[in-house]
């Protein structure tokens, strides 16, 4: 604990110390007046004085040492000033008060002071708070100022009582009355101009006023050539012309300031300067990767370009991919082309292109994102060429002939479910009609009715065969028996086509037209006699009686 004690101690004699070495050598630098004590933020006289000009430190040698200081920084740090007492001090001028930009507080307190001048505060835009209690101004013009703050509560001196003296009498300062004092009144020809890189412009500016303004434009930080007019009109207008040559870009944007002031005050109006130019690219890097692959460019111009971008000098539509991120200022664009993933599809030359009503101007840069696999390129040979166009009609034929196998294959799963998928011993089961009209007959020449009207409903009578829904006659013809033929195989012809005929109607579900009679029957007819000349043996017992049946 002693030990936490005296290292406490020994700390606090090193700070003061130091504090006491800089306050020498501060002192060295600069020169405190006799009746003044001084700091590094605080100059305080509150000893009588004749002095007549304001407190102002002065700069001591500083010998041989070569040590350089930098002034202006010390009488910045001065933020408060109190002067009292002093005497012989009357005027306050704006070259006693512009050291001390730093300055935030100023009392003047019993003193013969007289007039502040109006620009006396100019460089000193921090002050905040004035004390001038005891001070007696004489009431005139140069004084106004004053009352315009007072009335504003600039600086807190709404809440003090100030007074000027009139002759013998001492009178408040709000109730002063001055005639032709007042601010200066101000007018400017543009609100804001438009011209295009390289014009010629001019501008007037008026000030008008008791007393008569002093009035000028401010022209610092202007880039283009500018030559100033003055004309005076009196009692009380002031004007000044000023020309603009050859515009340049750089001064897009700019606030040009006229200024009227009299011994009241100023006022300033500002006029808006726009320079219309071409575009320009003043950056295009190369693909960096960030969070996401980035082309970072930059373009000037005024109005702000529109941008293109072109990859293999195809333009790049914009999608999540691919897409421009971009910031605007006054007259640029920044931004990135972003990829994101981007891969060796996406090498190759990526051109801005920026325009607008001014001209238009590109910029290539070179993109390489991911190297490209490797794939061996093999020149074809005119020999390779003709095997290759072999090798593709002898695959056409393999195709073709599949394919006409499968035709094939599938038709003739047809004609064996058409052929056997109406027999009995295949568990087809349903309503059977035959032309000899017993139901359990042994016969395969029967048909499938659904429900429906069928040939074999129909009255074919002795003298006709129903074919579909027509009734055909049939004439028998003695040389059928004559010559061999076998009457009851043509009658079995006639039967199997009926059969066959009926069984697509019943699966249209129509009327047939002669096109599909025509194929059917060929097609049923051929199935059914070649299945009867099988089974000839077994059925010709039955064809025997069902012709003499049809003949009777």
């Amino acid at each position: 604990m002693d030990l936490w004690f005296h290292s406490i101690r020994i700390c606090w004699w090193r700070v003061l110390f130091l504090m006491s070495i800089f306050q020498d050598y501060l002192s060295s630098m600069l020169d405190c007046p006799p009746t003044c004590s001084c700091s590094q933020t605080e100059i305080y006289c509150n000893k009588s004085d004749n002095g007549r000009f304001f407190p102002l430190l002065a700069l001591q040698d500083t010998g041989s040492n070569g040590t350089s200081v930098d002034i202006a920084e010390l009488f910045q740090n001065i933020s408060s000033i109190h002067i009292e007492n002093w005497t012989g001090l009357q005027t306050l001028r704006d070259v006693d008060m512009e050291l001390y930009t730093g300055l935030q507080r100023l009392t003047i307190m019993n003193c013969k002071l007289k007039v502040i001048q109006a620009r006396a505060f100019a460089q000193n835009p921090h002050l905040r708070y004035m004390r001038l209690d005891g001070v007696v101004f004489d009431c005139g013009c140069d004084i106004r100022w004053i009352q315009l703050w007072q009335q504003k509560g600039e600086a807190g001196l709404n809440t003090q009582q100030l007074y000027c003296k009139n002759g013998d009498s001492k009178i408040r300062l709000q109730h002063m009355y001055i005639q032709n004092c007042d601010l200066p009144e101000i007018s400017v020809s543009h609100s804001s101009i438009q011209v295009i890189e390289g014009d010629n412009v001019t501008v007037s500016c008026n000030g008008s006023g008791s007393p008569l303004p002093e009035v000028d434009w401010t022209v610092g930080g202007l880039h283009s050539i500018n030559t100033h007019q003055s004309n005076v009109y009196w009692p009380n207008i002031h004007s000044i012309n000023l020309a603009l040559f050859n515009m340049s870009r750089d001064d897009n944007n700019f606030q040009l300031t006229c200024i009227a002031e009299n011994v009241v005050g100023m006022t300033n109006s500002s006029i808006q300067i726009n320079v219309q130019f071409p575009p320009v690219i003043l950056r295009l890097a190369e693909p960096e990767q960030r969070h996401d692959t980035c082309i970072e460019f930059t373009v000037r111009g005024y109005p702000h370009p529109k941008l293109r971008w072109f990859h293999k000098q195809v333009e790049i539509q914009q999608n999540d991919y691919i897409r421009t991120e971009m910031d605007f200022y006054q007259d640029y664009l920044e931004g990135c082309l972003t990829f994101q993933n981007p891969t060796h599809i996406n090498n190759g030359n990526y051109t801005l292109e920026a325009s607008n009503i001014l001209g238009t101007v590109t910029k290539t840069v070179n993109g390489h994102f991911l190297v490209a696999p490797d794939v061996d390129e093999v020149t074809p040979t005119p020999s390779d060429e003709t095997s290759r166009r072999d090798e593709d009609t002898f695959g056409v034929s393999i195709a073709v002939g599949l394919a006409g196998f499968a035709c094939v294959l599938l038709l003739v799963l047809f004609v064996l479910i058409n052929k056997y998928g109406r027999r009995s011993k295949f568990g087809m089961k349903g309503p059977v009609a035959v032309i000899s009209g017993e139901e359990d007959s042994a016969s395969p020449l029967h048909h499938v009715n659904h429900g429906i009207i069928t040939p074999c409903t129909l009255d074919a009578g002795p003298d006709a065969v129903v074919i579909g829904m027509t009734r055909i006659p049939v004439v028998e013809n003695p040389q059928y028996f004559r010559h061999g033929h076998n009457f009851s195989n043509s009658l079995l012809l006639v039967t199997l086509i009926t059969n066959g005929l009926t069984f697509l109607y019943g699966h249209t579900k129509g009327p047939l037209n002669h096109k599909h009679e025509a194929k059917y029957t060929k097609t049923v007819a051929l199935q059914n006699v070649m299945y009867c000349k099988e089974k000839c043996s077994i059925w010709s017992e039955s064809l025997t009686s069902n012709a003499a049946s049809l003949r009777g």
